[in-house]
């Protein structure tokens, strides 16, 4: 009787918000794989339900001793994917803010800026900058999150010397470099200024080190703000096209501080002399810096490969090593560019120009998509300008996926592949930028299951509204043919019991 009075604008009214929660779902489940590369659903059930359920039991001495790998394996995961100043960031006022000018889009994210505040902290100031009124105006302007109120501190800082007739303040000419100048030209001139100032402050704390901490400790920030200064000065030699002079200034800074490797300088040596095609010189730094016992980056890994492709890439020829076999020197050359791209994958698809290139953050996370960017921003031009390489690159990449199967598990010459990049790299990348994903991630099961619910529930709302009377007929019939055992078991009971016992029970 409750199936016959079902008329056709209730299987229409059915099916159809059927199909407008599923499809609610779908946009849902859509949006936050999107976001954060997972499932909601699948997350919410791990998580949550699991447990309800008994799937774990934390009581046991086998759930706590994969408890405790899960812990090593997260406390691994953390220190891979420690953030990494960039050895060739930009300079904020002459280009980052130029791009935004341009183009209304801003290329630094928040996380980035305060990253570079938190470095800025700590090379450039030490806790006995409150004796000196402008290095204590400096210390507030280096945790100052608006760009102008830095500025203008640093401004005060630099009037504030000169009235006292004091030594300048590196510190403030290097911020005004960094963020107000508008031109590369402009910042040299600043950072010369720094130098100047720079190289008294540490001849004078030089001397006194040795007189107390505090005096160790001024004696260690002056020396990274001189360090820092003739790095950029030598990054503006490089950028205004006298790279000869930046190949030589970086080579002395390296000779006069050997210690200081955070800077990651041999980066900008090997770039300056890939500029200049000193491939012999380029080979002597990757001698010096790819070693076994020193951490690796995409810049020492893509350099050596383009070195060994470099040997063979303008007679290699896929249908004649197909068909005679690879040379021992084409073998090298296959394998650099293999050990280089199961260190960053991300950087081939740069180098091809498969996927567009944006201006690097001033951090990069290594081995992710951040380096990558770093990278091919800087390099594409080395690899264009020797004959072939890119070909060579093109030809052989891939084959590196097939060597390893399952990157997150095992890795081939290095570490497995750290699962937190994509995390990362989203806080490191502006927006409008969409990160490059490995391994590539495979849709969850329940996005595609809601797509297809709604689909499905959509099709039948349209039907039902189309042919009421012919759709109304199948699913009495489809409804009759699923309760049908129920009304055969039924059957067969009341055929068993007294009719009074049977009158009881439906009566209940």
């Amino acid at each position: 009787m409750f199936l016959n009075t079902l008329t056709p604008k209730f299987y229409v009214a059915l099916t159809g918000t059927s199909s407008l929660i599923s499809g609610l779902i779908l946009i849902f489940e859509w949006w936050y794989f999107r976001k954060y590369g997972t499932s909601f659903i699948e997350q919410v059930s791990v998580s949550h339900l699991r447990p309800l359920l008994g799937g774990v039991d934390s009581s046991s001495p086998s759930n706590s001793n994969t408890s405790n790998g899960e812990a090593d394996s997260n406390r691994q995961s953390v220190s891979e994917c420690k953030v990494w100043r960039n050895p060739l960031n930009l300079f904020r006022g002459a280009e980052y803010n130029r791009y935004t000018w341009v183009t209304g889009r801003e290329p630094l994210t928040y996380y980035d800026m305060n990253l570079s505040a938190q470095d800025h902290q700590t090379f450039f100031t030490c806790d006995s900058d409150h004796l000196r009124p402008a290095d204590a105006i400096m210390q507030k302007a280096w945790r100052e999150r608006n760009p102008q109120a830095r500025i203008s501190a640093a401004h005060e800082a630099l009037e504030l010397e000169e009235s006292s007739l004091g030594h300048n303040c590196a510190t403030a000419y290097i911020l005004l470099a960094e963020e107000e100048a508008t031109t590369i030209m402009e910042a040299e001139r600043l950072f010369k200024q720094a130098l100047k100032a720079g190289e008294s402050c540490y001849r004078r704390s030089q001397q006194l080190q040795h007189h107390g901490t505090q005096y160790e400790a001024q004696h260690r920030r002056d020396t990274n703000v001189l360090v820092y200064i003739k790095r950029r000065l030598a990054m503006c030699s490089r950028k205004l096209g006298r790279t000869r002079e930046a190949v030589k200034m970086m080579r002395d800074l390296m000779k006069e501080f050997p210690l200081l490797s955070m800077f990651n300088i041999h980066e900008n040596l090997l770039e300056s002399l890939l500029e200049l095609q000193n491939y012999a010189d380029v080979q002597a730094v990757l001698a010096k810096y790819d070693d076994i016992s020193l951490p690796k980056s995409a810049t020492i890994c893509y350099t050596a490969a383009l070195l060994k492709a470099r040997a063979v890439s303008d007679k290699f020829s896929p249908e004649a090593a197909s068909r005679r076999g690879l040379s021992t020197a084409e073998m090298n050359a296959v394998e650099a560019i293999h050990r280089a791209v199961e260190f960053n994958p991300h950087v081939p698809k740069y180098l091809l120009e498969m996927k567009s290139l944006i201006l690097p953050p001033e951090h990069i996370l290594k081995r992710g998509d951040s380096e990558a960017i770093a990278y091919a921003f800087f390099h594409l031009q080395h690899w264009k300008r020797v004959e072939g390489a890119l070909n060579l690159l093109h030809c052989t990449w891939e084959g590196t996926f097939r060597m390893i199967p399952y990157p997150l598990e095992k890795g081939h010459l290095f570490y497995p592949y750290p699962i937190c990049t994509e995390t990362a790299d989203r806080e490191l990348l502006p927006m409008f930028h969409e990160v490059s994903v490995y391994p590539k991630k495979e849709l969850p099961f329940f996005i595609l299951f809601t797509a297809g619910l709604c689909s499905f529930t959509a099709m039948l709302a349209l039907l039902t509204h189309q042919f009421p009377e012919l759709m109304g007929v199948f699913a009495k019939a489809f409804l009759s043919t699923l309760f049908a055992p129920l009304n055969f078991i039924m059957e067969k009971v009341e055929s068993i019991l007294p009719s009074s016992l049977w009158h009881q029970l439906t009566r209940i």
